[in-house]
């Protein structure tokens, strides 16, 4: 069968095995591999994917000891006790015809314990425990626990492991300068420093045998101060090579770096030159990862050479169909990953299950499940925002007859706003795969239609699905009907002029994004689709003569478009209740177009003068042209009583059921869990 994606599904040959295509996915912890109560849905999540057609994938972290932990009681892979529980892993992918490795990790200095080791007793800043330095006798203990973790994979089903040497944990501690200022042999010149790497992937090779996959995620661009320069990436790469690896992953840069490497205002593919460089140097295949979220992106890597395979974690999260969808021509179809990080990396480093925004299934496999209706019944579902999308495209899955009413022209509610904001653009692709899921799933549209009851009770529906979604909340600050004041819809939506010089009430995600959209000017490019713009504004670089990737000259963010100031009432930090893995980006972007951040203050009132405000110093005014209220929303809900009037059962979802700073994760996962029960 002909593809519009030759090269990503061309099968990769191993040698002494073949991979069925070049898309594999990534490692990822879902909260799943650490206790083994939870391996049934375990194994239904990597059945999934493999199921979707993927080729190759590669679980959540694994250590091969206790030191080397993410925190107590995490995943581990020490015991021959746990092979019986991995069986059921292997078995479900290998029933599709996939394949699957087990990433081993040891932490180092990330390990959130007090046990933790490195190569130097050099605390991470974000990390409260010290590590200790790790002796001559502890690193070739831990040498022989990863050869054992491999035997114990490899006696459990999978098909290999995959090495963690990236992203500032344990081995690329001992790679980097930064973090190795040993003196022995495990330390100083690059190849001391890469020896433990060089170790454990001979030691494992000999262990397993030649018929076992060994890749190894190799830090190409480290992004903090004292990092590898090129000629040491290749270098290390050439000696994993010589010591037996089948496959080079890479890996962009550490935890701790002040540079985002894949949220979603990082640009697509942003660091497959680095993986092409290497590739040139290297005999076996090598594999490009970070914001590879779609098959156009990934076809182009390899077939412009850059790489022999692309890595994705998040957007096989999305959709575990990915691959099946690519291979048959239905790109279109693929519910794309927006890099949000919402309900995958935030739940994992605040030690919650893994799931994901567009596809609250994703971990949860077991629990949300699709089921055939025993009656086909009429319903309306009310607002086309995320919440009204989930629940009228299930519904219709299962087999109701379903109309979607929204009184707007198009589909979409608030992902419309979110979509404008420079570095949402991804936002796009979600609305995109609703349409579409809507024409598939013979979901009637009534868009542009105001909806009452008097109308859904005389059409005859039987239930109906409220999603009408929120109202911004007014505050009670005298002179808020003034001119100057605006709404963040009349910013957004209603494209409202917007003067120089602006105040933003409110500093909850809907004022971040308010000032990150007044912030940039419209005449420009978002650096998410401009490569070079996004590299100057993170002051970053691909100059193989610059260690780490910094770049020595300042970072040269764009220009503002306006002065700004951010107010909140709390007094706390602005931004403190964002994302955990993406709000520092959103307050370092802002920051850098010199957007003022104002915390702990009152709001007088608003008059021709601007806004008065009381500050913790004291009384200021400031002197703008447009205040716009960020400060809250109301459930949108009128609609319930006069429907269940009508004797109609009505369901309420998304901002209608709770109004929370516009929470689609909350919204989608709530309309997808209602509607596989209706």
């Amino acid at each position: 069968m002909s593809t519009p994606y030759p090269h990503l599904n061309a099968p990769l040959d191993l040698g002494f095995t073949t991979l069925k295509n070049r898309i594999m996915m990534g490692s990822m912890h879902t909260g799943l591999e650490d206790k083994y109560k939870e391996y049934d849905q375990f194994a239904a999540y990597f059945e999934a994917r493999a199921k979707g057609g993927t080729a190759l994938i590669v679980t959540g972290g694994f250590s091969p000891n206790l030191e080397g932990w993410l925190y107590p009681f995490a995943s581990k892979m020490s015991s021959r006790s746990a092979v019986k529980h991995h069986l059921k892993i292997t078995e479900a992918v290998h029933k599709h015809d996939g394949k699957i490795v087990m990433q081993l990790l040891h932490a180092g200095r990330y390990a959130y314990h007090p046990l933790s080791v490195s190569a130097s007793n050099i605390k991470s800043p974000i990390n409260p425990f010290k590590p200790r330095e790790l002796g001559d006798f502890g690193i070739r203990r831990t040498i022989a626990s990863f050869a054992k973790a491999a035997k114990l994979a490899q006696e459990a089903g999978y098909d290999g492991v995959e090495v963690m040497g990236s992203e500032g944990y344990f081995l690329n501690q001992f790679i980097c300068k930064r973090t190795n200022q040993r003196t022995d042999r495990w330390g100083g010149p690059v190849e001391n420093r890469a020896r433990l790497s060089t170790e454990i992937v001979r030691r494992i090779r000999e262990t397993v045998g030649p018929n076992f996959i060994i890749i190894y995620r190799h830090s190409l661009l480290d992004l903090v101060e004292g990092g590898n320069t090129w000629d040491e990436v290749e270098t290390i790469a050439k000696m994993i090579e010589e010591a037996g690896a089948t496959l080079l992953n890479t890996g962009i840069g550490w935890h701790e770096a002040r540079v985002p490497t894949i949220v979603t205002s990082v640009p697509r593919a942003a660091f497959a030159e680095q993986t092409a460089r290497l590739k040139k140097v290297l005999s076996i295949p090598v594999i490009a990862s970070n914001r590879i979220n779609t098959p156009e992106v990934a076809e182009d890597l390899i077939a412009s050479g850059a790489c022999d395979m692309v890595s994705m974690a998040r957007p096989l999260l999305a959709d575990p169909e990915f691959a099946n969808k690519a291979r048959e021509g239905r790109a279109d179809e693929i519910n794309t990953c927006i890099a949000c990080n919402q309900a995958c990396l935030d739940h994992t480093f605040t030690l919650k299950k893994a799931s994901c925004l567009v596809n609250p299934r994703a971990c949860h496999e077991t629990e949300i499940v699709d089921k055939p209706v025993t009656r086909r019944k009429k319903m309306a579902v009310v607002g086309a925002g995320p919440a009204g999308l989930a629940s009228a495209t299930e519904l219709a899955r299962r087999g109701h007859d379903v109309t979607l009413f929204d009184q707007a022209s198009q589909i979409g509610g608030q992902f419309n706003m979110a979509k404008l904001i420079p570095g949402k653009e991804e936002f796009y692709e979600t609305l995109r795969y609703f349409g579409k899921q809507l024409e598939i799933q013979g979901v009637k549209q009534r868009l542009g239609q105001r909806v009452d009851a008097d109308l859904l009770a005389s059409e005859g529906f039987e239930e109906v699905i409220l999603a009408t979604g929120i109202k911004p909340r007014t505050p009670a600050i005298e002179g808020v009907t003034h001119p100057k004041v605006l709404s963040y819809i009349d910013v957004l939506l209603h494209k409202a002029e917007v003067g120089k010089k602006v105040a933003v009430i409110g500093a909850g995600g809907i004022g971040f994004d308010v000032s990150e959209f007044l912030a940039h000017d419209p005449a420009h490019k978002s650096p998410t689709l401009d490569l070079e713009a996004w590299k100057k504004e993170w002051g970053i670089t691909f100059d193989p003569n610059n260690a780490g990737g910094i770049d020595r000259v300042e970072p040269q963010p764009p220009a503002p478009a306006r002065e700004i100031w951010l107010c909140q009432r709390k007094d706390e930090p602005l931004g403190k209740r964002l994302g955990k893995t993406s709000g520092w980006v959103h307050k370092a972007s802002l920051k850098s177009r010199r957007v003022h951040f104002m915390q702990g203050v009152d709001y007088l009132k608003i008059d021709d003068l601007g806004l008065h405000l009381l500050t913790p110093h004291g009384p200021e005014i400031l002197k703008v042209d447009n205040v716009i209220l960020c400060a809250g929303q109301e459930p949108l809900r009128e609609l319930a009583e006069p429907i269940q009037a009508k004797g109609m059962t009505v369901h309420v979802v998304g901002g209608a059921f709770v109004a929370a700073e516009l929470d689609a994760k909350r919204a989608i996962n709530q309309a997808t869990r209602l509607a596989v029960t209706l």
